[in-house]
């Protein structure tokens, strides 16, 4: 029998249909792939990591390096109701400790005989910032995912943090792929060479961490108690005759806060400015006297100082009279370009910007 031949309207419908499941197994493979991609993009992972370091409760041991020294350390976090609690003790002998209510900080130092009491940004943990990124700052930093290894029999991926000028420091960080945890961190110059590193030994997290696990070890009989939680003063109620800024900035750095802040063991406030990338940041710290005799020469110009602070960078010098300090976990050259760019000049109709900034 002849083979009976199908309408062209039938295979018309039958190739439509078969392009139609095509297309649609092709926009599903499409979509799983982009979804795939998402999750493997290295910037959420970095945002993965500070919500795992914000937002859950643990406890653990790490080392932290800086320079020549080496410090082991005990970190406690605990969020209850929406409050955030840490305690950071070390375990190297000196018996320092560091906890952390809400936004009041209390630091032990049985060395000095002295506990400072002041005000943290609650969304700052003891551990530190780590790198959180936007569009913006990805002009400045590559980041991308260097490799996946075993380290402290936990599966991590590596994401490093490049700077692409000499302005700012970089990071690679080891992130556990099961809790988002940085096990290990280092941060970097521009060259490569490690700076500071923390490495986790020992990482638990807890169901439950009560109360008593906050309550300090070191007896405070005989110390001084310094407090720093006094409301800010603004600039204007500061008597501060003159408004402070940067003339010039490395690319990327913008003024990000500005307030009049009181420092421990001291009547007279300082102008404290913050300037940062959205990533690193420099604060600077202007001396509102008159005249500051320390740090004059001889003829009467200014004199600069510089030092390096294990991570931290500083730079001092003096403009108008005023004693100005940059302090920032950045290259030296950052906080010696912005110190020594500052100048000041007549607040516009009356200064009151609150503070304190965060650093």
């Amino acid at each position: 029998m002849p083979r009976k031949q199908n309408s062209p309207l039938v295979v018309g419908r039958t190739a439509s249909r078969v392009a139609g499941e095509r297309f649609a197994w092709g926009l599903c493979a499409f979509l799983l792939s982009a979804v795939a991609v998402a999750a493997d993009d290295p910037r959420e992972w970095l945002e993965r990591m500070n919500h795992a370091l914000t937002a859950n409760d643990y406890e653990g041991v790490f080392t932290h390096w800086q320079g020549n020294k080496v410090e082991m350390l005990r970190i406690i976090h605990r969020v209850k109701n929406g409050e955030v609690r840490e305690r950071l003790v070390s375990l190297d002998g000196s018996g320092r400790e560091f906890i952390r209510s809400g936004t009041e900080l209390t630091c032990y130092l049985p060395d000095k005989k002295t506990v400072l009491v002041e005000k943290r940004p609650e969304e700052s943990p003891l551990l530190g910032n780590f790198p959180t990124f936007d569009e913006a700052s990805t002009q400045f930093y590559d980041v991308k995912e260097e490799e996946r290894t075993r380290f402290n029999r936990r599966n991590t991926r590596i994401i490093k943090v490049t700077p692409k000028d000499e302005f700012r420091y970089g990071y690679r960080l080891w992130i556990d792929d099961s809790t988002a945890m940085p096990i290990r961190t280092q941060l970097c110059d521009a060259r490569g060479k490690v700076i500071e590193q923390v490495v986790f030994s020992d990482l638990t997290f807890n169901a439950r961490i009560p109360d008593s696990a906050f309550k300090p070890e070191v007896s405070t009989e005989g110390f001084a108690w310094l407090r720093n939680d006094t409301p800010t003063p603004t600039l204007a109620a500061a008597g501060s005759p003159v408004l402070w800024n940067a003339l010039k900035l490395p690319p990327g750095f913008a003024l990000r806060a500005r307030a009049a802040q009181t420092m421990p063991g001291s009547t007279d406030p300082v102008a404290h400015l913050v300037y940062s990338d959205g990533l690193a940041s420099v604060s600077v710290f202007v001396e509102m006297r008159t005249q500051v005799q320390q740090g004059l020469a001889a003829d009467g110009q200014a004199t600069t100082g510089e030092a390096q602070v294990g991570s931290s960078s500083v730079f001092s010098t003096v403009s108008n009279g005023y004693k100005v300090t940059a302090v920032g976990e950045v290259p030296p050259e950052t906080v010696k370009s912005i110190a020594s760019s500052m100048k000041s000049s007549p607040p516009a109709g009356g200064l009151s910007l609150q503070g304190p900034p965060r650093r």
